[in-house]
């Protein structure tokens, strides 16, 4: 199994070549401006290609698949792990291509067996019920897939897939399609921008962040990537405490 701690050390190893300073100054908010919320985007991609990507990201943690085929990733593309994962444990293109690579190489042994990916008319445009095998020990996550209209992805977004974990309202809304979604992505100002990508700096991603605090929780992670998952891993009482709590492990595994 890898665990969390030699992601951190993997993702610390590595240099976020253009990941620490996209900034600009754009104002905007409203659908057309720079600062446009993701859901102002409509498909530009048959749905085929929605859940290719997403399965391909998958392919990317498997032993199994070609390590140098790797989904469309947007330059500041972020994936961001709910509780009780590490939050932002992805920023840049760099981390989510090479960071993937290094850690499947040097774990060995994790495949996902099971892939249930379907595509919406509305951002995220992908969405998927998968199980990572462990070393022969399964855990069930749900994620989540933003796109801008090149057909990059912009934003990954990660729940356990255990009751009490996902972001869904009701049980009956398996695909988050109803009200009372908690997803970080759709509040995420500039995915619905001209470039659909992370802007920290646009005017209205700093408005928003002063008034949310998820918002302004990805900008201070984001502003100091590695070091911040690094204290968010020891913050954590132990791992297995963690894999426990995320996959339905018995705490003593």
């Amino acid at each position: 199994m890898v665990t969390l701690r030699a992601i951190a050390t993997v993702i610390s190893a590595l240099t976020v070549a253009g990941c620490s300073s996209n900034a600009s100054k754009n104002a905007g908010g409203s659908c057309g401006g720079s600062g446009a919320l993701a859901s102002c985007l409509a498909p530009t991609m048959p749905d085929s290609y929605y859940i290719a990507q997403a399965e391909l990201y998958f392919d990317t943690l498997d032993v199994t698949k070609d390590p140098e085929k790797y989904p469309n990733y947007s330059p500041y593309v972020v994936r961001w792990e709910w509780l009780p994962w590490l939050k932002l444990t992805g920023y840049g293109r760099a981390i989510l291509v090479q960071g993937n690579k290094a850690l499947t190489i040097r774990d060995g042994h994790t495949t996902v067996p099971v892939k249930d990916c379907r595509a919406f008319p509305k951002q995220p445009f992908a969405r998927c019920y998968v199980e990572f095998d462990y070393a022969g020990k399964r855990c069930p996550i749900y994620e989540e897939f933003f796109f801008n209209d090149a057909g990059d992805t912009t934003f990954i977004e990660a729940w356990s897939n255990l009751p009490g974990k996902l972001p869904m309202a009701t049980a009956e809304d398996k695909w988050a399609e109803g009200a009372g979604v908690r997803r970080l992505g759709s509040k995420v100002p500039t995915l619905g921008g001209p470039a659909g990508d992370l802007d920290l700096y646009d005017d209205a991603y700093q408005a928003a962040a002063k008034l949310d605090p998820d918002l302004a929780d990805l900008l201070a992670r984001a502003e100091n990537f590695a070091p911040a998952l690094v204290e968010e891993l020891n913050s954590r009482v132990s791992e297995k405490a963690m894999y426990a709590e995320g996959c339905g492990w018995p705490a003593e595994l």
